[in-house]
């Protein structure tokens, strides 16, 4: 595939996510992907997730812990076997009920038809303080209450 043929599977992709064809994104992956996201402290998904069963569990935690209010891919950028895809997010953590933004890059590698290594790189700084159970600041009418 070139460079353009990679861009366009890439969109796709996207695509299949916002729809929430999880099932359908993980058939372009390879059994043995390395989907690698930030260490960040309080995150569940956070850190390398090798294969696609680890990259199912990926977005089994990230829906558990996080609701996309926005998700907006914005540059496509293709060359060889790379993909760079640029965009912003607005996140709400389920647990702590904190909303934050972040702009990102994805960079995709990508190995005969499918991706075989994914990079997220996004703001640490502000998922940590969202995700963070104890925030100095937080009222208690803003304490998410546990039954």
């Amino acid at each position: 595939m070139n460079a353009q043929d990679n861009k366009r599977l890439v969109m796709e992709g996207y695509q299949k996510y916002q729809n929430g064809d999880i099932p359908g994104l993980l058939a372009m992956y390879h059994d043995d992907a390395l989907w690698i996201e930030p260490d960040v402290e309080n995150v569940p998904f956070a850190g390398r997730h090798t294969g696609k069963s680890e990259i199912a569990r990926f977005f089994q935690d990230l829906d558990r812990a996080a609701q996309a209010l926005r998700f907006t891919p914005k540059e496509f950028i293709a060359e060889g076997d790379k993909v760079v895809v640029t965009g912003e997010a607005s996140w709400l953590v389920r647990l702590t009920g904190s909303t934050y933004d972040s702009p990102w890059v994805h960079i995709f590698t990508l190995r005969d038809g499918k991706v075989a290594r994914f990079e997220d790189y996004h703001d640490t700084a502000a998922s940590e303080r969202a995700y963070r159970p104890d925030q100095p600041g937080r009222t208690p009418a803003e304490t998410p209450l546990h039954h």
